[in-house]
């Protein structure tokens, strides 16, 4: 009787890899592999890879180098963005065994069955203009919340970014599925969903990237919000020239969707906001916080932004940093800006010093927990309602709001997976 083969996973980089990798799990487990925790010792490791910066590079040689040394006859398996981007330089990596595209990465069941511990590493890849289709896919079991992804790809021309070619461009599931693995959810007790794509702002083409079925995102929120057992849905990040009034209004009246809008600015200057590429000024990101606020004053808002741009000279810096103090958002995350090789941004001048862009880094990073801390006191003594995790954390239960401000209380089994009112 053969052994039954064991596979650990690990995710790098965002929401959309976490569901997907959940996924890439439930097809292993399904032909019978048993899964693994990534500390444990597995017959199989696979590294779902990210390409935002070179740390998630960095990270996925260094888990690469770790299980070589702790199991070296276990397979490894990488796929995900890096995968896409730089198939080679990972074959090249001593111990990879498989390397999966973008386009190959939901067929991991028959390249698994057909791999062995072998001298150089197999490619399985394409050229990302031929990657089309969607593969719906969502993350269970492994946190309170479910990220379901419902868009992959991108047809925006950012100058700093990879995406568009680690993912291909913009393609959507249709309603009707997207609704049928709701409900499906609906039946396993998930409280909430995360709505997860690359740009989800942008959701409503077809498989091959195609306006077909005139389904936008404000038609598939309202599909939604019609569900029965799913209590809560957040939007995972939008695009402010995407975030329309009808989407905000929606949301504002929505007892299900969330008063919480991620939204990407990058910079709060119109100077770099044009290098960078961006479709929008910061005047419409004031609009857009400003209609969010109006609605539900309660609103949490969370800002993307990135320092050390080239071309950000310390006056361009001082319009991020004004624009984002007086803008009523609620806490940021702050990226520093990385080289990333066939980015068009490579080419422009001058380029910002590695210390310089760290220093920006942490100003921002305080600018952060300043806003975070004003917009809890803001709802200090209030009531508003919590879905608490089901983790024991050392005696300690964690679970967010509605408008996403994080609670942690003393561990009750009983409150665990359940939303509870609670005064802030």
């Amino acid at each position: 009787m053969q052994k039954q083969r064991s596979v650990a996973f690990h995710t790098l980089g965002c929401k959309l890899n976490f569901s997907e990798t959940s996924t890439l799990s439930r097809l292993l487990e399904t032909e019978g592999f048993e899964k693994k925790n990534f500390e444990e010792t597995a017959d199989i490791y696979v590294i779902n890879t990210c390409s935002v910066t070179d740390n998630a590079d960095k990270e996925c040689r260094h888990l690469v180098r770790r299980i070589q040394r702790k199991t070296p006859e276990s397979l490894i398996v990488i796929t995900g963005c890096y995968a896409q981007l730089k198939p080679q330089e990972i074959a090249s990596i001593p111990g990879v065994d498989l390397v999966l595209g973008a386009a190959e990465k939901f067929n991991i069941v028959q390249h698994i069955a057909e791999l062995s511990k072998g001298d150089s590493a197999k490619i399985c890849s394409c050229e990302i203009e031929d990657v089309t289709g969607f593969n719906a896919s969502y993350s269970a079991n492994d946190r309170t919340r479910t990220f379901l992804k419902v868009q992959d790809g991108c047809d925006y021309t950012c100058s700093f970014c990879t995406i568009p070619k680690a993912r291909g461009k913009s393609r959507s599931d249709t309603i009707a599925n997207v609704v049928k693995n709701v409900e499906e959810l609906a039946k396993t007790n998930v409280k909430e969903i995360v709505l997860t794509g690359v740009n989800l702002g942008d959701f409503g083409k077809g498989p091959d990237g195609s306006k077909k079925n005139n389904e936008d995102f404000l038609n598939l929120l309202q599909e939604l919000d019609n569900i029965e057992g799913i209590k809560r849905y957040r939007i995972s990040s939008i695009e402010p020239n995407l975030l329309t009034n009808e989407i905000i209004e929606f949301v504002a009246n929505s007892k299900k969707i969330m008063p919480h809008f991620h939204i990407p600015l990058q910079s709060g200057s119109n100077t770099i906001l044009g290098a960078m590429r961006r479709r929008y000024k910061r005047e419409l990101y004031a609009e857009r916080v400003a209609l969010i606020k109006q609605f539900m004053p309660h609103c949490s808002i969370g800002v993307d932004v990135i320092v050390g741009f080239p071309g950000e000279t310390d006056e361009l810096f001082k319009e991020t940093f004004d624009f984002l103090h007086s803008l009523d958002v609620s806490y940021l995350h702050v990226f520093t800006y990385s080289e990333r090789p066939g980015t068009d941004a490579l080419n422009l001048k001058p380029i910002v010093p590695i210390h310089k862009r760290n220093e920006r880094n942490k100003t921002l990073r305080n600018l952060s927990f300043m806003k975070l801390q004003y917009f809890t006191q803001q709802h200090s003594g209030k009531e508003r309602k919590v879905l608490f995790e089901i983790f024991d954390k050392n005696g300690i239960m964690e679970g967010y709001t509605d408008n996403y401000i994080r609670i942690a209380t003393p561990y009750r089994k009983e409150w665990a997976n359940k939303i509870v009112e609670w005064i802030v």
